[in-house]
């Protein structure tokens, strides 16, 4: 094992306008393939050099729909009509824009959402974007809260509920580190305190590589565990400081800490699985869950950019 706790690697810290030693990749074209963008394709300083906040989540509409949302929160030119998705050409990611905001679908899971971080990374570094935000807002299953609270991660945990994620690089385990900005957190926290309709936290997230048995439910194809035993785990990491569960913190705080990126995890519960393992709520009740980061997110960019609220 190898341990890259520190920020040792990647693009450079807080600019991001060079690259550090450890990106060997030097060849005059630079293709993102997966985000069907390129160096000698297209301008990404002319499309990309002014963008200050990227929010990333799972699903392309969502994050359609986020970039809809900031063009009204931000009263921007065209704020109603339909986003153009950038990444047309590809079926594999969404990307979209709303002035400073970039907003990107990373799929579900960790493979996904690291094929997408290293390939956007490297469009802020071709880009040459200067002190840039990035923040993943999602769902997530809670612990010990209630549904529709909103949890912003101080640490992403593994299923251990140690804060690392480890990554098998040529046949060896290297151990990166998952701690996120604690000062951005705190900020997101104090921008919550605006907004008094629903309970918003900070704790620990716990990344799993899978939604069924890795977060201990009973009700997938398979299931090796009891009740009692899966209970026994939930509180464990309850007592561990765990708040909520989900599938991407850990790969996206270790990338992002690498590369000198201020990072957040803003994302909302949608049940407490010490309650249950299934989501019944209804359509209409999750969809309002789902908008409760994207308003915390957007009234933080309002402050970061000294708008005043909007209506």
């Amino acid at each position: 094992r190898t341990n890259t706790g520190a920020n040792t690697g990647g693009l450079a810290t807080g600019d991001l306008g060079s690259c550090s030693k450890h990106r060997r990749y030097l060849s005059p074209e630079d293709v993102l393939y997966h985000l069907d963008l390129g160096t000698k394709t297209h301008n990404l300083p002319a499309m990309f050099g002014d963008i200050k906040f990227v929010c990333v989540g799972g699903s392309p509409n969502r994050m359609r729909a986020f970039a809809q949302f900031m063009q009204r929160e931000l009263g921007l030119a065209g704020a109603g009509e339909d986003v153009a998705d950038i990444c047309a050409g590809s079926d594999r990611y969404a990307m979209y824009r709303a002035g400073p905001v970039l907003s990107i679908s990373h799929g579900m899971g960790i493979p996904s959402i690291s094929i997408m971080l290293h390939e956007l990374i490297k469009l802020l570094h071709h880009a040459k974007c200067r002190d840039v935000t990035i923040i993943r807002i999602g769902t997530s299953g809670g612990l010990g809260i209630e549904a529709g609270s909103v949890v912003i991660t101080d640490t992403a945990v593994d299923s251990s509920f140690q804060p690392r994620f480890e990554q098998v690089v040529l046949g060896d385990v290297v151990v990166r580190s998952t701690e996120l900005d604690k000062d951005l957190a705190e900020e997101l926290l104090a921008c919550s305190r605006d907004i008094p309709d629903f309970p918003t936290l900070i704790g620990h997230t716990m990344c799993t590589y899978d939604f069924y048995e890795g977060q201990g439910r009973l009700d997938g194809a398979l299931c090796s565990f009891s009740s009692e035993k899966k209970l026994e785990y939930l509180r464990r990491a309850y007592d561990a400081g765990v708040r909520n569960i989900e599938m991407e913190s850990t790969a996206f705080a270790a990338l992002c800490g690498l590369c000198g990126l201020k990072a957040a995890v803003v994302c909302v519960a949608l049940l407490d699985r010490l309650e249950g393992d299934q989501i019944r709520a209804s359509h209409e009740v999750l969809w309002e869950y789902q908008q409760r980061p994207q308003r915390l997110i957007a009234a933080f960019i309002r402050k970061r950019l000294g708008l005043c609220p909007t209506d």
